[in-house]
């Protein structure tokens, strides 16, 4: 072990002092050349559009809606109509420039309050930047919010190719397999009359077609490249008018024809579905259940989940406190007949052989993906917050504990923390597991007795505070990761070498993330999920609501979803057994 570790260390001190430090000033220098934009931005889609293998499980997340607070309004038409409305109300307060940019606050005593925004109103434009910065305020970068809509993102042999189409005024629907489409915007980019939408919705739920028998869809879920080149067949076979049709749609609308029963199925309906009724290559997916479950599930190159969060939480709050329709209202006297288009696909036998191959690998690989959840009630933020304790650090080393006591080790763990605060930005890493949470965890887990309640108490704080350390290096674009993917992204660009720090098996071993994990919380959010990224991990998404913790876990037959749920449901009691003062129970 010491040998390896003296080896790692002489490859970080030759990269640092040698090609490291040559090509830290190239990209500096590219940098300066390049203000419109940020170092990380095109090699971060170059490293989403350049993968090949398939985007479902791999790539795209879920993240599901709370239901409407009346009940009444879950109805499947309804809530479709709701939402629907409320999703080109989004849009055009978008496109017309009118949607305020959210604000990352790194103080937000002195910044989220009424007095300083208020104040911040009367500064000059050209000087409230610098007032939010006094304060330490940052306005969050936007540029991703227009790829959400009328947005597909292309196959292409060896790089995939996002495309955007702003003069689209037509909505697609997916039911049962079959592809509809009608216009949601008039010729003036004015929202066609709820009624309208809300009698095209229900004229296709009434549509008694039986499933076709070869889905198109499941095309969406191959292999990049195997995908591409049946898609070429398509376009040569006389489908590209059609396929230009599904790709423009300002969005897409699947209306599924089942209810959801708990989370298990949700998470699995969202996530991934039965391949038949999700066009997985559109921006977003706009999913309702038979009984009004609804999620979003999302094609990940184009943007990241702040800009899909804030997309949610609009919609959520719009369709649920200004909702465009009520249970009693009728749908509009209207010819759905003629507004509403079924789209036909000519498929030859190539395609359709394509279409059945694409299934039996996409039902195979669903199989083998279990998903599981725990809530854990006996305390949430505000809880912790009381405590002077970081919620986000002590799920975080709940994680860390569970995989201990699971596993015995200590594994490569990723947490991802938006850099919307600087132009372009995308992510960094959160590296969580650390000497502090190594330390903690082993002694709750292998010698709870040899430690006093206060010796604990003192090392779950220090685990806390470095917590936050890490994360607001993070959010600052103080974290290692994206400046060693640049680096690493600017040598092969320039045909250098690739240096000997990217092939120690350190380097590999702390991008083999086992513990894969992200976090949200909004009072829109029901849960949220993706699946593991490496075939021995866990996919980890999680919340720390004010009163409860919820965890979705998913894995692959490598690991076990269930019982590492139940080793983070242990871990979280001991911690807070531990904060009230008690012993662990062992």
């Amino acid at each position: 072990m010491c040998n390896y570790l003296r080896k790692t260390e002489q490859h970080c001190k030759s990269f640092e002092n040698g090609i490291g430090k040559e090509l830290h000033k190239q990209l500096v220098a590219q940098d300066k050349r390049n203000r419109h934009t940020s170092y990380i931005s095109d090699p971060w889609f170059d490293m989403y559009l350049t993968a090949r293998d398939s985007i479902v499980l791999n790539f795209n997340p879920f993240m599901a809606f709370n239901p409407d607070p009346k009940s009444e309004y879950n109805d499947q038409l309804t809530r479709a109509t709701n939402m629907t409305v409320s999703a080109v109300r989004f849009l055009k307060t978008l496109r017309a420039g009118l949607l305020e940019p959210e604000v990352f606050h790194l103080n937000p005593a002195k910044s989220d309050t009424d007095t300083f925004k208020r104040l911040i109103r009367f500064v000059p434009s050209s000087l409230s930047w610098y007032g939010a910065y006094l304060v330490n305020a940052y306005p969050l970068d936007m540029s991703q919010y227009f790829r959400l809509f009328s947005s597909t993102r292309l196959p292409r042999r060896t790089r995939d190719e996002l495309v955007t189409d702003e003069k689209a005024r037509h909505l697609l629907v997916l039911r049962k397999g079959h592809f509809y489409v009608f216009d949601v915007l008039d010729r003036d980019g004015n929202i066609v009359s709820a009624s309208e939408i809300q009698a095209h919705l229900k004229y296709i739920l009434s549509d008694n077609s039986p499933a076709p028998e070869f889905p198109l869809a499941y095309l969406t879920t191959e292999h990049r490249d195997v995908w591409a080149e049946l898609r070429q067949k398509l376009v040569n076979g006389g489908n590209e008018e059609t396929l230009r049709k599904v790709d423009s749609a300002v969005f897409c609308l699947c209306l599924d024809d089942f209810p959801i029963e708990g989370l298990v199925h949700l998470s699995h309906s969202m996530l991934h579905g039965d391949g038949t009724n999700r066009w997985y290559d559109k921006s977003f997916n706009l999913i309702i259940g038979k009984d009004g479950t609804a999620a979003l599930h999302f094609e990940h190159a184009w943007g990241d989940g702040v800009a899909v969060l804030r997309f949610l939480n609009e919609v959520f709050k719009d369709s649920t406190q200004a909702p465009a329709i009520s249970p009693q209202n009728q749908p509009a006297r209207t010819d759905s007949s003629a507004a509403v288009q079924k789209l036909t696909f000519k498929l030859s036998d190539a395609l359709k052989t394509g279409i059945s191959t694409a299934k039996e690998r996409f039902d195979a690989i669903v199989k083998t993906l279990t998903i599981d959840f725990i809530q854990f009630h006996r305390g949430g933020k505000e809880f912790l917050k009381k405590q002077r304790l970081s919620p986000d650090s002590v799920a975080q080393l709940a994680f860390q504990m569970a995989f201990l006591r699971q596993y015995g080790q200590t594994v490569a763990t990723y947490e991802s923390c938006s850099t919307a605060a600087f132009k372009h930005g995308r992510t960094e890493t959160i590296r969580p597991a650390s000497i502090f949470t190594k330390r903690c965890s082993e002694a709750f887990v292998r010698e709870p007795s040899q430690h006093s309640i206060g010796e604990l108490q003192q090392m779950m704080a220090e685990c806390s505070k470095y917590h936050g350390q890490l994360t607001r290096e993070a959010a600052m674009g103080q974290g290692f990761d994206r400046h060693l993917f640049a680096l690493r992204y600017l040598a092969a660009a320039k045909g250098i070498a690739l240096p000997e720090l990217y092939l120690d098996p350190a380097y590999g071993q702390i991008n083999h993330n086992i513990l894969s994990t992200s976090t949200l919380s909004s009072p829109a959010v029901n849960i949220g999920g993706f699946a593991p990224v490496v075939p021995d991990g866990f996919g980890i998404g999680y919340a720390v609501h004010d009163n409860w913790i919820g965890c979705n876990v998913s894995s692959y037959p490598d690991r076990n979803a269930r019982e590492f749920l139940q080793c983070v449901e242990k871990a979280l009691e001991d911690i807070f057994d531990v904060i009230d003062g008690r012993c662990i129970k062992t």
